[in-house]
């Protein structure tokens, strides 16, 4: 298979799980919008050309550039990656912002749907979280969106998958509640 058509059905083998688990979570708007930066000129030529199939052409562009065009991109258009969050603060010290949950929750179905995507037949329901882990360090989040993709990964790997999502939908509904009480005072 060429790189174009691999990038290609790598990228909507992806969008299509993305959006099954957000729809499962109840986030129709951001199931079908996931991701759609990838299409655009500046993100899917890179992909094209560093495709591999086997892992993100983001990581092989790095290897032999330094850096990615595509992810410097990718990251400033996606809210559900944690380095969209990163700002200074009033000291002037770069920091993770926090992140809604319904973006943290896109970024659970997001990392379950690349290891799912990547892996293949290997995925198990830990890949995501030891993914997680292995990167953790170099990361800069705020320390409640860290606890809650961690907390939520790890129910994933200890849990599976369903029990995961109601959990997590379960969280979801009682931010919503929570929400609209704050709006009602």
């Amino acid at each position: 298979m060429n790189k174009f058509l691999g990038h290609f059905k790598t990228v909507v083998i992806h969008k299509w799980r993305v959006l099954k688990l957000c729809f499962r979570l109840g986030l129709y708007t951001q199931g079908l919008l996931h991701d759609l930066s990838k299409f655009q000129w500046v993100e899917f030529s890179v992909g094209v050309k560093f495709f591999q199939g086997n892992r993100s052409p983001i990581d092989r562009e790095k290897e032999v550039k330094g850096y990615s065009q595509g992810w410097l991109h990718h990251k400033g258009h996606n809210k559900h990656h944690w380095e969209y969050w990163l700002d200074f603060d009033k000291d002037k010290k770069l920091r993770g912002m926090p992140m809604p949950k319904r973006y943290i929750a896109e970024m659970f179905c997001d990392r379950v749907a690349a290891s799912q995507t990547y892996l293949k037949d290997q995925y198990l329901n830990r890949s995501p979280l030891d993914y997680y882990l292995n990167g953790k360090d170099y990361m800069i989040m705020h320390e409640n969106t860290a606890q809650t993709i961690e907390q939520w990964l790890t129910i994933l790997a200890d849990y599976g998958l369903d029990k995961t999502i109601q959990m997590i939908k379960e969280e979801l509904k009682k931010g919503k509640k929570q929400n609209y009480k704050k709006i009602k005072v």
